[in-house]
């Protein structure tokens, strides 16, 4: 018997990771018989680097940079052989002539799950340390660079990494290498400089979201709120972001008639409008759909198509669970007659009433009871799905 395990991470718990480890230990001792294979879940947010450069066997770098508050954090980005990332995925990031990939993960320098609760402002939340990351893997012999953008904490249109990468606000109350946030954008009078940008590498943003950098679906809009912005605030905001992006824009040499337009492209408010402000800046940046690379760069279709059991989860699985992506994506792609079961931290009822294909109502388990605290139940989300996995599997 084969078992695929694929998890997403259980947020503020286990990473991907370590929800496979936990899975995969518990399994093996209900059934040693059975040929077990891993393989984390990532789209981009928190994981991503150091799950697809030990895919491939690339090499982590780690290295000390500024979080979303400017405050040291340790961090790790990869180092992938191009000739090693599998034809499918080649395809969809069209690099020719890369031979040194690096793969950079936003959340490793301005994710959200680094803040405390009461510490998540968008005004005051920056992306320079993700500029510190580009130019760590820039100087580690990067000829191109994959950026995966979800989970970050920030609203600044990647403005904090562009001046980590050279550029300079120049105001009557500003120093120079100011550190950048929304917050003091009102005294910028006109931004300079850029960090060697005719030579930079090309960049791809690995993003599963499509929303406008402004407007009703844009990155305040949507974004915001989960970050810590403040309902009376969002008009304040939103007038900041444009003000800034057209500074950005006129920077970079955009025609004002086509202001409008970039602000309107799909992916521009993503991860509070990173790509907005790098593809501004940079010469070659594009946007690639983040699961469906995860999904060729780990050729996940053969591991599935080979897997008699399927487990996966994650933290929560609700309604917003099934949008194409993680357990979803894995349910989407079971194979017929491929048994499969979920494990999350909590369940929504209406899912276990009404469940999606090809799972029955037994088939989704909630690995905690609904009046368990959260925090207790975060600390003990590994004990609890071992406990899970184990008692559904070891009668079989």
């Amino acid at each position: 018997m084969h078992a695929l395990l694929a998890f997403d991470k259980f947020k503020h718990s286990m990473t991907a990771a370590e929800a496979c480890a936990a899975a995969a230990d518990s399994l093996r001792l209900a059934q040693p018989a059975w040929n077990l294979q891993t393989v984390p879940l990532t789209d981009g947010g928190e994981g991503f680097a150091e799950i697809l450069t030990r895919t491939l066997g690339g090499d982590l770098h780690f290295l000390t940079v500024t979080d979303a508050l400017f405050r040291p954090k340790e961090a790790v980005f990869g180092i992938v052989p191009y000739e090693h990332v599998p034809v499918a995925a080649r395809e969809r990031l069209r690099l020719p002539g890369c031979a040194r990939l690096a793969v950079v993960e936003m959340a490793q320098a301005a994710g959200i799950e680094g803040l405390d609760e009461s510490e998540r402002d968008p005004w005051s939340a920056s992306t320079f340390g993700v500029g510190e990351l580009l130019k760590a893997a820039i100087e580690a012999g990067a000829d191109a660079i994959l950026l995966g953008v979800g989970g970050s904490a920030t609203n600044d249109l990647g403005v904090g990494a562009l001046e980590a990468l050279g550029v300079i606000a120049y105001g009557h109350d500003l120093q120079p290498r100011c550190r950048l946030t929304p917050q003091t954008w009102k005294d910028v009078a006109s931004l300079g400089g850029l960090y060697n940008v005719s030579n930079f590498p090309p960049v791809r943003i690995a993003c599963d979201v499509d929303n406008p950098l402004t407007g009703e679906r844009g990155a305040t809009a949507v974004f915001g709120p989960q970050k810590g912005l403040r309902a009376d605030d969002f008009v304040s905001l939103e007038r900041a972001v444009n003000k800034m992006a057209d500074r950005l824009l006129g920077l970079c040499g955009v025609p004002e008639e086509a202001f409008a337009e970039r602000k309107a492209a799909a992916g521009s408010g993503a991860a509070g409008g990173i790509g907005f402000g790098l593809s501004c800046a940079l010469p070659d940046v594009a946007y690639i759909s983040g699961f469906p690379l995860f999904a060729d760069w780990c050729d996940l279709q053969t591991a599935l198509r080979g897997a008699d059991w399927i487990l996966t989860g994650e933290g929560r699985f609700d309604a917003s669970s099934l949008g194409g992506k993680g357990p979803s994506a894995i349910l989407a792609m079971a194979g017929a007659g491929t048994r499969v079961k979920v494990f999350a931290g909590s369940v929504d009822e209406a899912l276990r009433r009404d469940p999606p294909a090809p799972l029955s109502p037994a088939d989704i388990i909630a690995i905690s009871p609904p009046d368990l605290p959260l925090a207790q139940a975060l600390r003990e989300a590994p004990d609890r799905l071992a406990a899970a996995v184990k008692a559904a599997f070891s009668h079989l």
